[in-house]
């Protein structure tokens, strides 16, 4: 990966990632080659934090049909990053 902006595509928001906020826990869409250790750095540099630990999850596409076709949708990976004490990140 070239750049960090590259790494991190955006902020998932749902109720459970924004319950998970109060508790210095941010969930990111990444990119599906990236690593744990890129993703901290990305993290630390484009939003000026520490980072405590990342954890990955990638989701499998779903096969999906509109009339007689069947497609799928696109894999995605998601990182759950748990920020130290004294930082935070505001998502509007």
């Amino acid at each position: 990966m070239s750049n960090y902006r590259d790494i991190i595509k955006a902020p998932i928001i749902t109720e459970k990632s924004s319950s998970l906020a109060a508790n210095n826990v941010i969930t990111f869409s990444v990119d599906t080659r990236a690593n744990k250790t890129q993703i901290k750095q990305a993290v630390e540099n484009i939003f000026n934090v520490k980072v405590e630990s990342v954890n990955t999850v990638n989701v499998k596409p779903k096969k999906k049909r509109v009339g007689r076709y069947v497609g799928k949708t696109n894999k995605v990976k998601k990182a759950i990053v748990k920020l130290k004490e004294g930082s935070s990140i505001e998502l509007n």
